[in-house]
């Protein structure tokens, strides 16, 4: 399997999952362009990509789907509250139907050789999920845009070998800045984002020997930076996992690809 973020952050999410086999794309909140390129530093074509599965509506995690399937005939996964919402905002206008895919959290279904999970999360929006991705006995997961996490997201994120969490923000830095109060607020909510310190509380639960890599993702430029979310997550998981390996994914390029 392989697991890289093409970007991620409060400003547009995409991330590529795949095997030899099967290539799928969770989230297209950048430009059709920044997809192609990122694909390509894969050596991917866009047409290679077997699935788009979308997390939720918010348009930092949709912005690039509508010109990208009309150029593309991939199919599109979503939830049927996600659905409704693209289809609300005009998004879905030119796509052919029978690309459209309506699934629940707690099914599974199949892309190729490919096994996917959709979990519920907790989020402002109509029905987000996050995503266990699995093939034979390898597991990856994409989790961001949670208010905070529950034992049922726990149990979904366990025995990974790799994983994209969520570390949006410094709650000092937010509760400083400049943002108007219930912006402040909501983002601190159960129906917000994950903080540094609770993106390192929920990776001490789910830590296993076997894990070989975590990226740090959707970080708020405004309110987090690199440095601290790498060194805040590296605290709360104290002198446990010194040695597994932790990127910060940047907005703007390509992450390390994991591969194993």
């Amino acid at each position: 399997m392989r697991l890289a973020s093409i970007a991620s952050g409060s400003s547009g999410n995409a991330v590529y999952v795949g095997t030899e086999h099967t290539h799928i794309l969770v989230d297209i909140g950048i430009s059709n362009r920044r997809i192609e390129q990122g694909l390509n530093d894969l050596g991917l074509a866009a047409d290679e990509l077997n699935a788009l599965v979308v997390t939720h509506e918010h348009l930092d995690h949709v912005k690039g789907l509508p010109v990208f399937m009309r150029r593309h005939l991939v199919p599109l996964y979503a939830t049927a509250g996600t659905l409704e919402m693209l289809r609300n905002h005009g998004m879905l206008e030119g796509v052919e139907k029978d690309l459209i895919h309506e699934i629940r959290a707690e099914s599974r279904f199949s892309v190729g050789d490919l096994s996917l999970l959709p979990f519920a999360i907790d989020h402002d929006a109509a029905e987000p999920v996050a995503y266990r991705i699995m093939s034979q006995k390898k597991a990856v997961a994409v989790a961001t845009d949670m208010g905070h996490f529950t034992e049922e997201i726990v149990s979904h994120l366990l025995q990974l070998d790799a994983v994209l969490l969520e570390s949006n923000h410094d709650v000092r830095m937010l509760e400083a800045g400049p943002y108007p109060y219930q912006l402040k607020r909501r983002i601190l909510g159960d129906l917000g984002h994950l903080s540094n310190e609770n993106a390192g509380r929920l990776l001490k639960r789910i830590l296993h020997d076997g894990m070989k890599q975590v990226f740090l993702g959707h970080l708020s430029k405004e309110n987090n930076f690199p440095a601290l979310a790498y060194e805040t997550v590296r605290c709360e998981l104290g002198g446990t996992a010194k040695d597994l390996p932790i990127a910060v994914a940047a907005r703007d390029r390509l992450s390390p690809v994991c591969e194993f």
